[in-house]
């Protein structure tokens, strides 16, 4: 088996458009949730979100703009990013020895609340003509291969909240087994419009505003923690062979050491502490790596009683003794969740973080529920820690539980 080299980054976020804005304000612990203050948001119970200061308009000529979806175009821009991180010169590249792997849990779903709006409420006969072609479930990725001439594999995975950590992984087995040389992967998300907000408000799991400050609303592994927050964005590695990496000269990232996915298969919505642990160690065993050398855990930390709960009864069961040892960041206390697309920023901040030997802080975190009782890296980060190996948890509605593994390139 080959090994895997992440090469480049590229990141769309609520903490910023580039790796290194997003990084600095994760390390920081600055929280960019946001009251929403479109009209609509009076309609809401929880008008929260975490948005991205972003304009099309500065990334694409009209023609183009009109036949992209708001997530396609975060994927775009983030995987520009990732290739020109990776110093890529891809026109010269074997077309076919080259893959697009995106993960995503709504696509396009911005385009459909906007037909649907112009339908229903406007009672129009006519709507976008491009709007099937913006919010079919593959268009970002298909537009990623399209700006790179990708004739390899092109794949969309679509698990929910686990979508990008799956589609990273899927694109590590594939270069790791030799079918690919390179792959793009990580995944793209929108869904901050009207009507995925109604639904998700539906399904009681958004936070309710701290009235103190509604920044510090999402309180991952808290005594007080009442939901989660909804954010939009993407991330995309860039994944290499070790050897064609080393020879042309890459800044090599890190290396993608591990994987595990399974299922719960248990119930659409709650989790399992089997489910998870096994994800877990199914990554371990895909890294060859012992409980013990793992120093730094991105937790899934949604700020849901059910989650948080779950997933440190789950970090228990895999870890054992080395359970209160590891240090645990739940970022999504500050960049919201971002469904499909969470798993790949994570990743991305896990992979920044280890570079840096910085241990990023979980946010709102005054005091610990009873069974919330690891080391969360409450409030503050923590500067100069050596840090090797990390793992990023992503687990889903559905059951989906994907865990991806890094270690330090150096």
């Amino acid at each position: 088996m080959r090994r895997v080299a992440v090469t480049g980054i590229g990141v769309i976020s609520p903490l910023g458009n580039s790796p290194a804005e997003a990084f600095a304000n994760a390390a920081a612990g600055r929280s960019a949730i946001r009251r929403i203050d479109e009209p609509w948001c009076k309609r809401l119970a929880a008008p929260l979100a975490a948005g991205v200061n972003f304009n099309g308009d500065e990334h694409f000529a009209a023609p183009k703009l009109r036949m992209l979806d708001r997530v396609s175009q975060f994927a775009i821009v983030a995987a520009r990013q990732a290739v020109a991180d990776a110093h890529l010169d891809l026109a010269n590249a074997d077309r076919q020895r080259l893959g697009v792997f995106i993960g995503t849990g709504m696509g396009g779903s911005q385009t459909t609340d906007d037909g649907y709006q112009t339908l229903y409420g406007e009672q129009s006969d006519r709507i976008r003509p491009f709007t099937v072609l913006m919010g079919m479930a593959n268009a970002a990725a298909a537009w990623v291969g399209i700006e790179y001439g990708v004739t390899g594999p092109n794949l969309t995975y679509s698990t929910a909240c686990s979508s990008s950590a799956v589609s990273i992984g899927e694109a590590w087995l594939r270069v790791r087994n030799g079918d690919l040389d390179i792959a793009i992967a990580g995944g793209a998300e929108a869904p901050l419009s009207f009507g995925a907000l109604k639904a998700w408000e539906a399904l009681h799991t958004l936070a309710s505003i701290d009235p103190a400050d509604p920044a510090t609303s999402c309180k991952p592994f808290a005594k007080n923690r009442s939901g989660m927050v909804l954010g939009e964005g993407a991330a995309i590695v860039v994944l290499e062979e070790w050897g064609r990496a080393s020879k042309r000269g890459a800044n090599i990232l890190g290396e993608l050491i591990g994987y595990g996915l399974v299922t719960d298969a248990t119930h659409i919505t709650r989790p399992t502490i089997d489910g998870q642990a096994a994800a877990m160690r199914a990554a371990l065993q895909a890294a060859a790596c012992v409980p013990a050398s793992i120093d730094n855990i991105n937790a899934h930390g949604t700020g849901t009683q059910a989650n948080d709960a779950v997933e440190t009864a789950a970090i228990k069961q895999v870890f054992g003794s080395d359970a209160r040892r590891i240090p645990i960041s739940a970022t999504k206390a500050i960049h919201g969740h971002l469904l499909g697309a969470s798993g790949a920023l994570e990743f991305a901040l896990s992979l920044l973080a280890m570079r840096a030997a910085v241990l990023l802080p979980t946010m709102h975190l005054a005091v610990a529920a009873e069974d919330c009782d690891l080391d969360y890296v409450p409030n503050c980060a923590r500067q100069g820690v050596k840090i090797r190996t990390v793992m990023s948890n992503s687990f889903a509605f559905g059951g989906t539980n994907a865990v991806l593994m890094a270690r330090s390139g150096s």
